[in-house]
């Protein structure tokens, strides 16, 4: 195990981020409305609803909830910069577009351009299915107007990553990733192990959703994983679900030891990673699963090489739902208890109760937070946890629920953190993140 500051060089840098969130358009504004608490979750009025074309008479059917979280500028796109011809750029889904924009900008963040870099580029991604397709093809006279190929390219999933790729004449492996909710965590993994195996040298990942129109609301049905009201109550008494968000969330990894070689500015390391899917031992196809959970939390433990005694936060899944919540902190605890039999000294927190859920690109933007808190050496709010859940019993296990910015402390080994990923269906992702190494040595070689 690594017992001080030492870098093991086994790991995986992450040496880029980028992302588009409810109520940030960067990595600054992001963090400071983590640190500060904020709830970037939108209650639309009828009138933004109605110009979303939503009819007045849904709205007053029970059950309906005028919330979302939404992106700002998702119909601007720098058309030309890509290549794209106005024609082309006004029938690809705003997804693509803003993969593509936010991968152009994790490179940039990275230090990197991908016309100069004589590596290999992966790109590991998925998004969400296109809304925007529906709104072409309920328009037959603009529809007779485009090229139905076109369309089909700029709006189908399979395409997402391949397009970016060309777009930016990156030639490392390009896979589309689709495991819903946990979709982007499952790619981050993916391209740890492309990165372990050398099929490239670099690799662009994350995930994208975005639906629109982003204004229009949503049904809040009993037992289901949407809240009631537009709120996310992650681990407390009163969570009855999520709610419908929006974003893009990529980082950019490198094998640690060649990223400390380039002198490249290392953002945090991923130790361990592991994908598994819970089998039909459950409830419910929806339905999640301790077992299967747990199973893939010491699967990253151990390839890590490390104890859950060492973590000291876990960026949650945290869908605040009623099964999901104890579940899922059951499959933690199992996992944890089994290794130490310290109490309330790992800290719990859940982006959801921000931004919402951000379905294909939650995991990755869960594990951006963890990143910045890693940097800022804070761990920000879980918004809304007052009472926990009667399920959940939090004294008599290793983790509590941080309810303000509080000061992340340091020992003698690099601060670690776990994060979760959990989609529908089953497929489940866990990755243990470490602090960035102090580096002493002098770059031996330059981006270019």
């Amino acid at each position: 195990m690594n017992e001080d500051k030492t870098p093991r060089v086994d790991g995986i840098a992450i040496i880029g981020l980028a992302g588009r969130f409810p109520g940030a358009q960067d990595m600054e504004q992001f963090w400071d409305n983590l640190k500060n608490g904020v709830e970037a979750i939108s209650v639309f009025s009828e009138e933004e609803l109605a110009s979303a074309g939503i009819d007045a008479a849904l709205a007053k059917i029970p059950g309906f909830v005028n919330a979302g979280s939404v992106l700002s500028d998702v119909d601007m796109f720098d058309a030309a910069f890509f290549g794209f011809s106005p024609r082309d750029a006004e029938t690809t889904d705003p997804q693509q577009r803003l993969f593509l924009e936010c991968a152009w900008e994790s490179l940039e963040n990275a230090g990197y351009r991908p016309d100069t870099y004589p590596g290999l580029i992966g790109v590991y991604g998925g998004s969400d299915q296109s809304t925007y397709m529906y709104q072409i093809y309920a328009d037959p006279e603009r529809l007779a107007t485009l090229d139905v190929g076109m369309v089909g390219i700029g709006n189908d999933k399979d395409y997402l990553t391949t397009l970016t790729s060309y777009k930016m004449n990156l030639r490392g492996p390009s896979i589309a990733v689709q495991t819903a909710c946990s979709t982007s965590l499952v790619a981050v993994s993916l391209a740890c192990q492309s990165l372990w195996s050398y099929q490239c040298d670099m690799a662009i990942a994350g995930g994208v959703a975005i639906n629109v129109p982003q204004k229009k609301g949503y049904f809040y049905q009993p037992g289901g994983i949407l809240s009631p009201d537009g709120h996310c109550r992650t681990f407390d008494a009163s969570g009855q679900g999520t709610v419908v968000g929006n974003g893009v969330a990529l980082v950019v990894l490198k094998r640690l030891a060649e990223a400390i070689a380039d002198g490249d500015h290392i953002r945090a390391v991923i130790r361990g990673t592991a994908l598994n899917n819970d089998g039909s031992m459950k409830v419910g196809f929806g339905a999640p699963s301790v077992e299967g959970q747990a199973q893939a939390i010491a699967m990253a433990h151990a390839m890590a090489g490390i104890d859950p005694d060492r973590i000291s936060y876990v960026e949650a899944h945290g869908t605040a739902t009623i099964l999901g919540d104890p579940i899922e902190f059951g499959a933690l605890n199992k996992v944890f208890s089994a290794r130490t039999s310290r109490k309330q000294y790992c800290a719990m927190g859940s982006l959801k109760s921000n931004v919402g859920h951000l379905s294909s690109a939650a995991g990755a933007a869960g594990l951006i937070k963890t990143v910045l808190a890693l940097e800022h050496e804070a761990i920000p709010p879980s918004l809304h946890f007052k009472t926990p859940n009667p399920h959940i019993n939090f004294a008599d296990s290793p983790f509590y629920v941080n309810t303000q910015l509080s000061p992340w402390k340091a020992s003698a080994r690099p601060r670690l953190a776990g994060v979760s990923s959990f989609g529908v269906g089953g497929t489940n992702a866990h990755v243990v993140v470490e602090e960035a190494p102090v580096i002493r040595s002098e770059p031996s070689s330059s981006h270019s």
